[in-house]
């Protein structure tokens, strides 16, 4: 459904061009210093505008509506919410009939009996990603704090991007994100994430691994095609003695083959992962699809307002989960 965790429980709502999205946070602990003005570093990280991001400029106010009290939360659910005023829905009336290739237009009628919201792509929208970089800043609030929780603090989560339509030069990047611009096209991008300072012990084997729970969070972002941790897919194409992590004197492994993680269980290493993004689903270049009003195939040319690699925005995205998952398994320790 829309709610993930355990002991810190996130609930995104709202639609693209609905009144307002939002986000409730259930078991934040009580006495956290928490305010509108913490969320906005990391909320300026994902907003639009920059080239290759969608024009659709919102303000991205944070509205903490429940949950604080002078200035502290109080151990009640958590609610978070961000209006919406810069919708122009006209854009989507055509794809009741021609779904997007790509997209969840046609997958969400099918399931929904086309009661679904299809404006912005409604609560499939990467909109829906804006409430979970909010879960984001309160969890990692969660993790700096964690002394209050009597383990060891998690001050870092840090994503970026590593290769961007197949070039890992960055100096690339900029001209070949316009160029798929002028050419109606779009780009995906992988992403890598770095915890280094992971205490050992969090996670449990087969359905709680931290593997799982990561990738779990990871994929709900939308446009995620595949994650892979420590030598990732490079490992099948290793001998165990080259794959296998040594251990040194101090009982943490010398190298990182494992991405941090053995048995589904944190090892002290450095938690370390990265994550497959796809090209935007919604491109001017014309695509065959099915016209159901016509009853046949047809040509579409997607208009409105999107990006050209939604991934430049994501880093803080990938962060804000994995943060979600690590709270959540602080908080069930």
């Amino acid at each position: 459904m829309n709610t993930f965790g355990r002991k810190f429980r996130v609930s995104i709502f709202g639609e693209s061009h609905g009144a307002l999205i939002g986000v409730v946070l259930d078991g934040v602990p009580a006495g956290l210093e928490l305010s509108e003005g913490d969320f906005t570093d990391d909320i300026l990280r994902r907003k639009s505008g920059a080239k290759g991001t969608t024009p659709r400029i919102e303000a991205d106010v944070p509205e903490i509506v429940s949950g604080v009290f002078e200035g502290h939360t109080t151990g009640a659910p958590l609610t978070v919410v961000f209006r919406n005023a810069n919708t122009r829905s006209s854009d989507y009336g055509l794809f009741a009939d021609m779904p997007r290739p790509g997209h969840a237009d046609l997958t969400a009628a099918l399931k929904w009996d086309d009661c679904q919201d299809p404006r912005g792509g409604g609560h499939f929208s990467g909109r829906l990603t804006l409430p979970v970089v909010a879960a984001g800043v309160v969890a990692k609030k969660i993790l700096s704090d964690a002394t209050m929780l009597d383990v060891t603090p998690v001050r870092d989560v840090n994503a970026r991007i590593i290769e961007l339509g197949g070039l890992s030069e960055e100096s690339k990047w900029q001209q070949a994100v316009e160029d798929a611009i002028k050419e109606g096209d779009s780009l995906g991008a992988i992403l890598e994430c770095e915890v280094p300072e992971v205490d050992p012990g969090y996670g449990e084997p087969f359905w709680d691994s931290v593997e799982s729970m990561i990738s779990h969070a990871v994929f709900a972002i939308p446009g995620v095609r595949g994650i892979e941790f420590g030598d990732g897919f490079a490992a099948s194409r290793m001998k165990g003695s080259e794959h296998n992590d040594p251990i040194g004197a101090d009982a943490r492994p010398l190298k990182n083959g494992a991405g941090g993680i053995n048995g589904g269980i944190t090892n002290g290493a450095p938690l370390k992962f990265r994550v497959a993004f796809k090209p935007t689903s919604s491109i001017r270049k014309a695509q065959t699809t099915f016209n159901f009003a016509k009853g046949e195939p047809d040509t579409l040319e997607v208009p409105g307002r999107h990006d050209a690699c939604f991934a430049l925005r994501a880093p803080v995205v990938v962060e804000a989960m994995t943060a979600i998952v690590l709270a959540d398994l602080v908080l069930c320790r």
